[in-house]
């Protein structure tokens, strides 16, 4: 899920270490079509979870020294590197750690319970597999096994917006406090 085809997977071998390196882990890369070029976009944060403007320019610079070198992307292309952002896409099985007790929308690549969408709370993970507690099917916590997952995001509600604040406002007291 962090990459979706095979040129967007040896990207992120290529660009996987210069994140590490830098301290950074790369949530999710996409090179897409675009009017004029493509658009190789690249979402990051620190294992913590941050991400900073100063982060992006220094993931930036970093990652056009490789793609520079190693010219692995036929024509011209636009480098793009943000943080995931609050209603962020959940890539890594950790996500689905990270955001439990969250509202989440996500798509399968085949059919469990008869359908590929589905719309809840994250339950956690066990065994290598996403719980989600269906939304309208009261206590039924369905198992989904990571590998079947297509795409999956965050659901922007209250809850996840009071998170996103509260986040800020702490991250901007520890700043003012050094």
């Amino acid at each position: 899920m962090r990459a979706r085809t095979s040129e967007d997977a040896q990207l992120l071998e290529l660009l996987d270490p210069v994140a590490t390196a830098a301290g950074y882990e790369v949530v999710r890369l996409r090179l897409m079509a675009g009017k004029e070029r493509r658009r190789l976009q690249i979402m990051a944060e620190t294992p913590d979870g941050d991400m900073t403007v100063e982060g992006c320019t220094l993931l930036s610079r970093a990652f056009s020294e490789i793609l520079d070198a190693a010219d692995p992307v036929a024509g011209e292309y636009t480098l793009e590197v943000s943080s995931p952002g609050i209603d962020r896409p959940l890539t890594r099985l950790k996500d689905f750690e990270t955001w439990e007790g969250f509202e989440a929308r996500i798509e399968l690549d085949r059919l469990a319970e008869n359908r590929k969408r589905f719309k809840g709370e994250l339950a956690g993970v066990e065994n290598g597999q996403v719980g989600v507690n269906i939304e309208g099917e009261g206590d039924t916590t369905l198992y989904i096994p990571f590998e079947w997952i297509l795409e999956a995001k965050l659901v922007l509600d209250d809850k996840l917006m009071k998170h996103g604040a509260d986040s800020r406002a702490a991250r901007l007291q520890t700043e003012h406090e050094t």
